[in-house]
């Protein structure tokens, strides 16, 4: 069984408690993709582990990696960023969550996917001040990362011309190809406009409305629930009860 000691910056997206002074973590990390480990004494005063690891913060670890995909050994974990935006507002933290758990479940263990790491490290900077933007965007780019990315219609929609979105074939329909698919979910040209932006790497319009960044959050959700199989538990509190489409 062969072994190689990795140090790289990650984020903390799950941890549970293993003994009274140890935790398990899963770490996904920027080079190394998702790292699952024991992190023993990390609990302890002194220890190399900045007091703990905990969930939705940013930190350099070194973890001893086994090559027969059993637990890592983390050796290490200094804290570099703990995002207290997240913490500020329980919005803020219920999306930050849901996007960790997003995480956990779309990618494969030691699967790196950079790209997605950067993207979700300023996220958590955005979380504070626009949660609703930092759902769609955090959405779009797990999406976009594992392949799933929908297929955007050619031109703009004129009001008035119906659109939907197929779930299993990932893509917007318009006109009389929507209308000839009532198993498709209806959408507001508006909603497909605000996801056009994300699929053209753009900022989102200062002027697009609260209520059309929230819709769009919405079916990203339901969408990936559908790519995922099942509605994750951290759904519930960011999009309600009702909020998904069913």
């Amino acid at each position: 069984m062969g072994t190689i000691t990795i140090r790289d910056d990650a984020i903390c997206i799950r941890h549970w408690d293993w003994s009274e002074t140890s935790q398990t973590v899963s770490l996904f990390s920027r080079d190394h993709g998702i790292i699952r480990g024991i992190a023993k004494g990390s609990k302890r005063e002194k220890s190399p582990f900045s007091g703990g690891v905990e969930l939705l913060t940013l930190g350099e670890v070194v973890a001893i990696v086994r090559s027969n995909g059993s637990l890592a050994t983390v050796t290490a974990w200094d804290l570099r960023e703990s995002y207290p935006g997240v913490r500020r507002s329980l919005r803020a933290f219920y999306v930050g969550s849901y996007l960790i758990d997003l995480i956990h479940h779309a990618v494969t263990d030691a699967d790196p996917h950079p790209g997605l790491f950067g993207q979700m490290t300023g996220l958590f900077d955005l979380l504070a001040e626009r949660p609703e933007e930092a759902l769609l965007r955090g959405q779009w780019a797990v999406l976009a990362e594992t392949g799933y990315t929908p297929a955007m219609p050619k031109g703009a929609i004129g009001p008035g011309v119906p659109v939907c979105f197929l779930p299993r074939e990932g893509v917007f329909l318009v006109g009389d190809a929507a209308a000839a698919r009532p198993d498709g979910w209806r959408v507001r040209p508006e909603t497909v406009a605000a996801c056009g932006h994300l699929a053209a790497e753009c900022a989102l319009p200062e002027a697009l409305e609260s209520e059309t960044i929230a819709r769009a959050g919405r079916l990203l959700g339901s969408y990936l629930r559908h790519v995922l199989g099942a509605e994750l538990p951290t759904m519930g509190p960011v999009f309600g009860a009702t909020g998904l489409v069913s």
